[in-house]
């Protein structure tokens, strides 16, 4: 026999996120690998469902970011090799031919966890051009919200995958270099990288 719900039971439920539900219930699954890069060692971490994390191991939010996707995946990270985890196993791939110059578009299955605002945010990073930049500004009024330009750096700081979403590529309205997850020197390296590759095959 069915129990009926309490008010206070349905009064407690609405005020839980859906989307963390969801992910509770489907995604018990966090496998991260260190990855060695050219601008230092970054760690990677996949969902069931794709990648969800890549940053640098000594990042400013590194800790902190690692602790929110286990509480929103419902499960800690788990250190495996890269070449274990197919997700895991193609960015690695990817990041070196990234670096090496032979890749401009990440093709991977993403599980980029958060708001729906901080995910349209996140799709509007992905459509910046390789070898450009734009600005906050540039980047609110393409998402069609140009009063939000604050809103939209906030989510900007959020982006947990970086370099995929290349939130490398947003500068100050003056062409300035603004805050980054993995320093400022990283976020110059990574446009210097792009503009060379692009001006030596447009």
């Amino acid at each position: 026999m069915l129990r009926r719900r309490s008010r206070r039971e349905d009064k407690k439920n609405r005020h839980i996120p859906i989307f963390f539900v969801r992910l509770r219930v489907e995604n018990k699954l966090f496998e991260t690998a260190r990855v060695a890069t050219p601008t230092g060692e970054m760690v990677a971490g996949a969902s069931g469902r794709g990648i969800c994390y890549l940053g640098w191991a000594d990042g400013r939010h590194h800790a902190s970011e690692m602790e929110q996707l286990a509480r929103a995946l419902g499960t800690p990270p788990v250190e495996v090799a890269a070449a274990r985890n197919p997700h895991l196993a193609a960015l690695a791939a990817q990041l070196a031919e990234y670096f090496d110059g032979r890749r401009r578009e990440f093709d991977l299955p993403l599980d980029p966890i958060g708001t729906p605002f901080q995910r349209r945010v996140w799709d509007a990073l992905a459509r910046i051009p390789y070898g450009t930049t734009a600005s906050y500004s540039a980047q609110a009024a393409a998402m069609g919200c140009p009063r939000s330009v604050r809103a939209v750096a906030n989510a900007n700081g959020r982006n947990k995958i970086s370099i995929v979403l290349p939130c490398h590529r947003v500068t100050g309205s003056d062409g300035s270099l603004t805050g980054y997850g993995g320093g400022l020197e990283r976020k110059a390296k990574l446009i210097f990288l792009e503009q060379i590759d692009k001006t030596n095959r447009p």
